[in-house]
């Protein structure tokens, strides 16, 4: 196509030299030499032109995927977050929960040591008046302690009885006459009086063996509480431990002395106990 351009423009200005003069014909050529230079330069410029553009298509192609990367990340995120918003809000809810089980287990645990708390109350001053009552006593012949929250008074075999026998003697009744006036000020408790022998077999009439014995004995004091002093029976118990709990060996004579005993255990009252928590827990509910 160039060729023919180029037969065209000559086949011009063979016309035009024999037309117009050669001054004209000189301002003409000179005018298709920078026409064409413009096309080519034009041409070149288009061409550049294009390959930007392919370039720029190309370049916008992939925006266009990473903007659609990034919508769908974004979605996810949104979804994520949302999932996150609903496990911290069931995580929050399960703390609570938590929380408030804890404050109910620390209610029930502190009503319970409040309800300890008296119990213990209670038996300190039950222990501060019978020994303000049995002071005057020596140690050998009464003595009072309290063991897990139980009071024990035990009392000597040669304050109560005469050797073998059963019957209280004269002046154990003022022992257990100031028992006696403890127990009737504090009609909430209840005791069971044990009867305790040594190991050294017993044939005596109306006594059969140291069973016998030891609840022989623990009747009698009970007969005394309750017909001289006027105790309840419905708050006393009687039972006979013979020779089987002994507090020493049965292998000397002041052993068995010590063995030898009739004991008032002070009976905890676990209705009283638990009633102790019931009223904390209505209490603290309220």
């Amino acid at each position: 196509m160039k060729l023919n351009k180029t037969w065209m423009l000559s086949g011009i200005a063979l016309f035009l030299s024999a037309c117009v003069s050669q001054k004209k014909f000189t301002e003409l050529e000179t005018l298709q030499q920078n026409t064409k230079d413009l096309l080519d330069s034009t041409t070149v410029k288009l061409n550049s032109c294009d390959e930007e553009k392919q370039t720029a298509l190309a370049a916008l192609a992939a925006a266009q995927e990473q903007v659609k990367f990034l919508k769908s990340n974004n979605q996810d995120l949104i979804n994520n977050l949302g999932n996150l918003t609903t496990l911290s809000q069931k995580g929050a809810e399960n703390l609570e929960k938590s929380l408030e089980s804890l404050k109910e287990k620390d209610s029930r645990i502190q009503r319970m040591q409040d309800a300890v708390t008296r119990k213990d109350s209670v038996t300190l001053a039950l222990v501060t008046s019978l020994k303000g009552a049995l002071g005057n006593l020596a140690d050998d012949d009464i003595e009072i302690n309290v063991e897990k929250g139980v009071v024990y008074v035990s009392i000597s075999d040669k304050l109560l009885f005469n050797s073998g026998s059963y019957v209280v003697s004269q002046r154990a009744k003022e022992v257990l006459g100031k028992v006696a006036k403890v127990v009737n000020d504090k009609p909430e408790i209840e005791f069971m009086v044990e009867g305790h022998t040594d190991d050294v077999p017993i044939r005596k009439e109306g006594i059969e063996d140291n069973w016998d014995l030891s609840v022989k004995r623990a009747t009698s004091v009970i007969r005394i509480l309750q017909n001289d002093f006027g105790v309840s029976p419905t708050r006393m118990t009687a039972a006979g431990r013979s020779f089987y709990m002994p507090l020493a060996d049965n292998d000397t004579k002041a052993n068995r002395a010590k063995n030898r005993r009739t004991r008032i255990v002070v009976l905890p009252k676990l209705d009283q106990f638990y009633n102790l928590i019931e009223e904390g827990m209505k209490a603290a509910a309220q």
